[in-house]
C-alpha cells in the first residue's frame, strides 16, 4: 500500500523535532494533501492544507476514541491551516491506512476547497462506525456468513460473464444499501442461513422485497453448513475473487474498497481460517405478484420499522434457474 510506504519513509527520517514532517501523496491528487507524521510523537495522519476562512467546526468528532480531526496552524503561511486525520491508537495502523487511501481516492479530483472539505469530513463520518467497531475482533460469526454470501453470488455473477467493474459495482451490500446488488430496475437480495434454521430468512424492513420502488427484485437463499476445518473459508472465498480480478485493476481494486467498507481487513485474517462452509443448496426467487412478504404500501399509518421472516417452502413457485437471473442482470 503507497500510504504505508509514505508513512515509513517518514519514521525513518526524523529530522524534525515538533511540527508536522509532511510529504505530498501524488502529484495526481489535485489537493494539497499530505501523509503526514505529526511529530514529536510520532503520530500518522493525513494533512489538507486549508484556508483560514474555510476552517470546519471539529466539535463532533470530539468523541471519536482511536483517531482524532484537529486544526493546526501553517507556520510557513499564517492565512493557511492544516486540516489533519489523525491516529492516536497504533494498534490500528493497517485500517487506518486504508481509512486514508480511501479518503484521498474521494477527493483526489476535487479543486475547490469548501467542497473538498465537505466530501472529506462526509466520508469520514461514513469510516467512524466501522473503525470504532472492528478493533481487533473482526466481523461477528453473522456478519462472516453475511458476507460470505454475498461474494458467493458476486463470484456467480462474474462468472456468468458480466463485464468486471460494472459487475462489482453493483455489489452495494458493504454501504448498507436495501439491497445487497442494485443496478437500474433491478436489485438483489442475498440471504444465507445455516443450522437448524435452514428453511426460514428474516427480511430487515418493509422496504427490502418492495417491487414497488424497484420494479425486478430477485431473492437470493444459500443455505449453508459450517464445519471447522471443512469447506470453504472467508478466506478462500476473498483469494479466489482477487485472482480472478487482478486482470482487471480498476475492479480489483474497487473489491478491495467494498471489501475494507464490509469490515474485512488482512490483518483479522487468522480469525476466518477455521469456519469453512458448505452449500447445501441455493435457490433463486423472483419478487412478485403475491410473493410472500409485506411491502412499505401496505403498512398502516404510524407503523414502521418492520422485521419479519419468511418460509422457503411456501415461495418454491417463484423459483427461476440461474441462466435466466443472469440473462436478466444487465449492468453494462
Amino acid at each position: 500500500m503507497k500510504i504505508e510506504s509514505i508513512w515509513q519513509e517518514l519514521e525513518n527520517d526524523l529530522l524534525q523535532s515538533s511540527g508536522l514532517l509532511l510529504k505530498r501523496y501524488a502529484a495526481s491528487v489535485y489537493p494539497d494533501l499530505y501523509v503526514a507524521l505529526r511529530c514529536p510523537e510520532n503520530l500518522r495522519c493525513i494533512a489538507v492544507n486549508i484556508t483560514r476562512a474555510n476552517e470546519p467546526d471539529i466539535k463532533q468528532w470530539a468523541h471519536l476514541k482511536d483517531i482524532k480531526v484537529e486544526v493546526l496552524q501553517d507556520e510557513k503561511n499564517n492565512n493557511k491551516k492544516f486540516l489533519l486525520i489523525i491516529l492516536l491508537n497504533r494498534i490500528h495502523k493497517d485500517i487506518f491506512s486504508v481509512l486514508c487511501e480511501d479518503l484521498i481516492i474521494q477527493v483526489s479530483e476535487i479543486t475547490e476547497e469548501t467542497e473538498l472539505i465537505k466530501v472529506l469530513l462526509n466520508r469520514l463520518s461514513k469510516w467512524e462506525n466501522l473503525f470504532e467497531c472492528v478493533g481487533l475482533q473482526g466481523l461477528s460469526a453473522e456478519a462472516q456468513r453475511g458476507l460470505y454470501g454475498e461474494l458467493y453470488f458476486l463470484r456467480k455473477f462474474l462468472n456468468s460473464g458480466s463485464k468486471p467493474y460494472p459487475c462489482v459495482n453493483t455489489w452495494l451490500g458493504p454501504s448498507k444499501s436495501v439491497q445487497d446488488f442494485q443496478h437500474g430496475s433491478w436489485a438483489v437480495e442475498v440471504k444465507t442461513t445455516h443450522g437448524n434454521n435452514h428453511q426460514k430468512i428474516h427480511i430487515s424492513s418493509e422496504r427490502q422485497l418492495d417491487d414497488s420502488i424497484i420494479p425486478e427484485i430477485y431473492l437470493y437463499h444459500l443455505s449453508l453448513d459450517l464445519r471447522v476445518k471443512h469447506g470453504e473459508t472467508l478466506n478462500d472465498i476473498v483469494k479466489s475473487l482477487c485472482e480472478y480480478l487482478l486482470n482487471d485493476i480498476p475492479a480489483f481494486h474497487l473489491f478491495n474498497l467494498k471489501l475494507h467498507e464490509a469490515g474485512y481487513f488482512d490483518i483479522h485474517s487468522t480469525l476466518y481460517e477455521e469456519i469453512g462452509y458448505n452449500i447445501r443448496q441455493d435457490n433463486i426467487f423472483t419478487v412478485n405478484d403475491n410473493f410472500p412478504r409485506i411491502t412499505e404500501t401496505a403498512l398502516l399509518p404510524g407503523v414502521g420499522d418492520v422485521k419479519y421472516s419468511v418460509v422457503i417452502s411456501d415461495c418454491q413457485q417463484y423459483l427461476i434457474s440461474e441462466n435466466e437471473l443472469f440473462t436478466r442482470l444487465i449492468c453494462e
